[in-house]
């Protein structure tokens, strides 16, 4: 069972790797089975997102009253047209990646396949695209990348931001765009998830732990989106692949001794 501690440390760690280019679900998938949770798999971190849904939330509020005011604007169109890649990957492959999410065999090999993007990013020429500059074909390039980071190591936000990279956003721009992408993708996995509180298919977690994980999820998510954006305008990604790279090498070598 859940315990309100475990929550929150599972909250924390949710909010801030969601927007860190390191694996919220690789990392939860690590306290997870720390904690002897790994039965609540993919149903336990698409709950804990409704934290950094509400993160989003409060931080993009103007441009997402925009797009609700002007759902046939520029910014509405390439929001739609970089989600649709995430949407036929989810529902084609969801029973497949709840079951990885489950037992982490892939994860140690996916951390390195994230530092490797990330990498690879910084070698990029710096571009100067600005939000408004966004064109339908970099949207569907950029949401083709998210919708490759289902696999549970594979960074969403590092994947979408090196996508920007590569596509000549500029890089404060590149976060910006990457965060405001995860708002319907995590939207649609909480709805896809939330009929599984209904029913009560998952008996490990109760709804006061869920809730104290929200919240720590919601708060250091809006740290980490506030942080990002402003870090990536003059640090590199670097850091960040030789953090994952030194995980997943770590995860491989344990996994290999059957200690993880």
């Amino acid at each position: 069972m859940l315990s309100n501690i475990e929550a929150f440390i599972l909250g924390i760690i949710q909010g801030l790797t969601e927007f860190l280019p390191i694996s919220s679900t690789g990392h939860l998938y690590i306290g997870r089975h720390l904690f002897g949770l790994d039965e609540a798999g993919l149903f336990l971190d698409t709950m804990l997102h409704v934290g950094t849904l509400l993160a989003i939330i409060v931080v993009y509020k103007d441009d997402l009253w925009k797009m609700i005011r002007h759902p046939f604007s520029k910014l509405s169109l390439i929001m739609v047209i970089g989600t649709i890649p995430a949407v036929i990957v989810g529902f084609s492959l969801k029973d497949y990646f709840e079951e990885i999410s489950k037992t982490g065999v892939t994860i140690g090999w996916e951390f390195l396949v994230t530092g490797g993007v990330l990498w690879f990013a910084e070698k990029a020429k710096k571009g100067s695209k600005k939000l408004e500059d966004i064109k339908y074909s970099d949207a569907l390039i950029i949401g083709t990348f998210q919708a490759a980071a289902i696999f549970p190591a594979l960074s969403r936000s590092g994947l979408t931001i090196a996508a920007g990279l590569m596509r000549k956003l500029d890089r404060q721009t590149a976060a910006y765009f990457s965060f405001l992408l995860s708002t319907p993708a995590i939207l649609g996995g909480i709805v896809l998830q939330g009929k599984d509180l209904i029913v009560g298919q998952v008996e490990s977690v109760t709804l006061f732990g869920l809730l104290i994980g929200t919240i720590a999820s919601a708060i250091f998510g809006y740290l980490a989106i506030v942080g990002m954006v402003n870090f990536l305008k003059r640090k590199s990604l670097k850091i960040f692949a030789y953090y994952v790279w030194t995980l997943g090498i770590s995860i491989i070598l344990l996994q290999w001794l059957g200690i993880f």
